[in-house]
């Protein structure tokens, strides 16, 4: 029996085209996006995922952004302080995944400027100090080069980075 329920379950998974009508298709994503913030990109991604055609697709947009459940600066803007928040990102990073969802540049700046400068610089120094001081112990300048290679893996700028790690080499 659970055999069967895990096959079905598997079925309707790996079934990429639902076949929906434009009538059962924009409730279904009416609540995709009120459950949170997604960009136009994600909803077209979905709706395409429903089996609609482009020119379906490109009216449910538009009526989604007449009725504000669509905004991309709004999700730039939310996305930005979200990840910059919660996961710790630097601009670089942040900037390059709001470009990989296809959101416009002009967008991306204005979110990116909503970033305080004097907490995205706190939140840089806490991120190095904290990967610098876990390492084992060993010599300061690798220490240095590692904790470089992870701030940049975090999406920060590298000016920013050598500037904390002169401060905490004069703090040491």
């Amino acid at each position: 029996m659970l055999g069967y329920i895990f096959f079905d379950i598997c079925k309707v998974m790996t079934n990429s085209n639902l076949n929906l009508t434009p009538k059962q298709a924009i409730p279904k994503i009416k609540q995709f996006c009120a459950y949170q913030e997604r960009c136009h990109k994600e909803v077209k991604d979905k709706l395409y995922h429903f089996g609609l055609n482009t020119n379906e697709v490109e009216h449910i947009i538009t009526t989604l952004i007449e009725e504000n459940y669509l905004n991309e600066t709004r999700f730039a803007t939310q996305y930005t302080l979200g990840k910059y928040r919660i996961k710790h990102w630097g601009r670089n990073k942040i900037k390059y995944q709001l470009q990989h969802k296809q959101i416009s540049p002009y967008n991306i700046n204005k979110a990116l400027k909503s970033i305080d400068a004097d907490e995205y610089y706190s939140i840089l120094k806490k991120e190095a100090f904290k990967h610098f001081h876990h390492q084992a112990k060993g010599i300061k300048a690798l220490k240095q080069q590692k904790t470089t290679l992870y701030l940049l893996q975090k999406g920060f700028e590298i000016d920013l980075i050598k500037d904390v790690l002169i401060e905490m080499s004069k703090k040491s």
